[in-house]
């Protein structure tokens, strides 16, 4: 009875730690950035389309326009890969193969962003610039195909996790019925494990959103509103980590703001993601 009491008191110590960390981060937060944007003017620093700190003007419309164009295409890429790779995993690989695969998929995971980076930049960057010929290569497309690959992980993993955990007697009835082995899994499992794979989609939104590193080495890091994939872009986190080592007085507060506007921006998506995962 006291070893119930004592884990019960310790995971909800944890569980209490993780909300104080969350209230904390949200206090720093906004108690330094509300000040700065309404000292800057909130619509001229949330729509504003035009960034010279020297000059005191500070808009981050194109960065937020550049956050949402190369997640979402990210998003677009590794989520059919990601869910495509998890149900082979599942239920059509063999043992032989995916004891090789899965820890090369773990691995994907581990290797840090600066690789991905020279990576993007050494290999896909140079590929874009030859197959479409006059551009740069560093675009919306490079920073998208660089992070649907750093997402692949974390959906594959979670929603590998969450087909697994199905009853067996789900996919043996649909067998049962008559239906082949991949009609079985696309229309039987697949609706079962549909809350765990918008999980799996939550998490690789989060990843996509927050990379910085990455991002930077491959995106061009202009400040503009593209017109096409092709174009260089510069998003929310990279904005902060570009200009956060010089950044003094009126500009250091600002790029705070620019920090609680991305968490916003990120809590939002995530509130909406939850809202829809419930829905279904």
């Amino acid at each position: 009875m006291l070893k119930e009491v004592l884990a019960k008191g310790f995971f909800a110590f944890c569980a209490l730690v993780s909300i104080i960390a969350v209230l904390m981060i949200c206090f720093f937060l906004f108690v330094n950035a509300v000040p700065t944007i309404f000292q800057v003017g909130f619509f001229e620093f949330i729509f504003g389309q035009d960034w010279y700190p020297t000059e005191e003007i500070f808009g981050i419309f194109p960065m937020i326009v550049g956050s949402l164009y190369v997640t979402a295409l990210a998003i677009l890429i590794g989520v059919p890969i990601g869910v495509c790779s998890a149900i082979y995993l599942s239920r059509f690989c063999p043992p032989k193969i995916k004891y090789f695969i899965m820890p090369a998929i773990e691995l994907l995971g581990a290797i840090p962003s600066v690789v991905y980076g020279f990576f993007g930049l050494v290999v896909i960057v140079p590929f874009l610039a030859d197959l479409f010929g006059g551009i740069s290569g560093k675009s919306i497309l490079a920073a998208s195909l660089i992070l649907s690959i750093m997402v692949l992980p974390t959906i594959i993993l979670v929603s590998k996790a969450a087909i697994d955990a199905l009853p067996e007697s789900y996919y043996e009835g649909a067998l049962a019925l008559g239906a082949s082995p991949e009609r079985s899994v696309f229309f039987a499992l697949l609706p079962a494990a549909k809350s765990g794979i918008l999980a799996s989609v939550i998490l690789g939104v989060g990843r996509a959103i927050g990379e910085a590193m990455a991002v930077i080495m491959v995106a061009g890091n202009q400040v503009q509103i593209p017109s096409n994939v092709l174009e260089g872009v510069r998003t929310l986190t990279t904005n902060i980590v570009l200009e956060m080592g010089y950044a003094v007085d009126l500009h250091k507060e600002v790029l705070v703001a620019n920090a609680c506007v991305l968490f916003v921006f990120i809590l939002i998506i995530n509130i909406s993601f939850n809202s829809l995962k419930k829905g279904i």
